[in-house]
């Protein structure tokens, strides 16, 4: 018999996949929930989740002034591309943590959760993919379970109703989100191991390396 948090997690999964092509308009119907990421650039598709994090597009050279202006610090890009071709200072700090929403696992969540608090230490974090839709929503929703303490449930909402933009590649994330262990990523995360599992692929090339 499957288990009741598998039923679930498959009936919100199935609710968000039927809700896609309503997606706009309900956007424009309901009011922004004061603790979802505001907005701050609409070019750039750019909000403020918290005082040291920040989400968007792919920025361009344009955009420097303003990542100044809120003095970002790090930038996270989670595309296969560098930022090389637009962020050419030495003042921000670039890492890039390529994945897709269709092949994520738990080793690319402890990486980018890692790297967004390890990087707000020296300052506040971007973290971008193309449009700022699936790859830095799927991102910013595991932020808000595993280190902030949202319920999944909630932090579903914001990523498919957040008016972050309209794309069916949100049914991968929240597939992957509804099934996580959220217990398991915040060991993970804290005690510096790669993922959840010490038979991750990521554990089996540190155990490789030589010492």
């Amino acid at each position: 018999m499957p288990k009741p948090h598998f039923l679930i997690a498959l009936c919100l999964t199935l609710l968000t996949a039927c809700a896609m092509p309503l997606t706009h308009a309900y956007e424009r119907a309901m009011p922004r929930l004061g603790q979802w990421a505001q907005p701050i650039n609409e070019q750039y598709n750019l909000y403020k989740m918290s005082p040291t994090l920040y989400r968007s597009a792919l920025p361009d050279e344009a955009a420097k002034s303003l990542l100044g202006e809120l003095h970002i610090g790090t930038v996270i890009n989670f595309l296969p591309e560098s930022d090389d071709s637009w962020l050419k200072t030495s003042a921000i700090k670039q890492v890039q943590l390529p994945y897709r929403t269709n092949h994520v696992d738990d080793a690319d969540v402890v990486a980018a959760l890692r790297a967004i608090q390890t990087a707000q230490a020296q300052g506040p974090v971007l973290m971008h993919c193309k449009h700022g839709v699936d790859r830095t929503g799927l991102m910013a929703a595991m932020y808000r379970v595993v280190v902030q303490d949202w319920s999944k449930e909630d932090a579903l909402e914001e990523m498919t109703q957040g008016g972050y933009g309209d794309n069916s590649h949100f049914r991968d994330g929240a597939s992957y989100m509804m099934k996580a262990d959220i217990t398991r990523l915040r060991a993970a995360l804290s005690s510096g191991a790669c993922s959840t599992s010490p038979f991750a692929s990521c554990a089996l090339m540190g155990w490789l390396k030589p010492s």
